[in-house]
C-alpha cells in the first residue's frame, strides 16, 4: 500500500490552518491529521508552482489504468466529485494535499481498495495566480 504521507508535503501556512480548523477531534488519526503533522509550511507567497494547494487543479493518471482525470482540490463545502471537485477530507483529496507534480499518491477507495495515482501536471494553483488568499 502508498501511504498517503510518505511523500515530503509542503502546505501553505494559511491551507494548513484552515484545513486544521475542519477536523473535529475524531479524526486526529486521519490521513489528513498526518499530512498535516508531517507537512513543511511555508508562506503563500513561497510555495513552489508545482504543489498541489488548495483549489489546485491537478492532472492525475490512475497507475492500474493509465486513465488520465483532472481534479480540483477543494473543502467539503465545495465537493461535486462527479465534476471532479474533491474534498480534502477524502481519501483521494488527502492524498494529493501538498505533493508535488511527479509524485505518487495513494488512497484506500470507499470498497476497500487500493488506489494510487501519479501527478503529471498542475494545470492551476491559486498561489502561481497570485492569489494567496483563496
Amino acid at each position: 500500500m502508498l501511504s498517503s504521507v510518505q511523500e515530503m508535503r509542503t502546505l501553505t501556512e494559511l491551507d494548513h490552518t484552515r484545513i486544521s480548523k475542519l477536523l473535529p477531534r475524531e479524526q486526529a488519526g486521519s490521513a489528513i491529521a498526518a499530512v498535516l503533522d508531517a507537512a513543511d509550511l511555508v508562506p503563500a507567497r513561497e510555495v513552489p508552482a508545482d504543489v498541489v494547494t488548495m483549489y489546485s487543479q491537478v492532472l492525475l493518471a490512475d497507475l492500474a489504468t493509465g486513465t488520465q482525470r483532472k481534479i480540483t482540490l477543494c473543502y467539503p463545502r465545495d465537493a461535486e466529485p462527479a465534476t471532479g471537485f474533491v474534498s480534502v477530507l477524502s481519501p483521494v483529496g488527502a492524498s494529493l494535499l501538498g505533493l508535488p507534480v511527479g509524485a505518487l499518491a495513494g488512497w484506500t477507495t470507499p470498497d476497500g481498495q487500493q488506489a494510487s495515482g501519479r501527478v503529471l501536471d498542475i494545470l492551476f494553483q491559486p498561489e502561481a495566480s497570485g492569489d494567496y488568499t483563496l
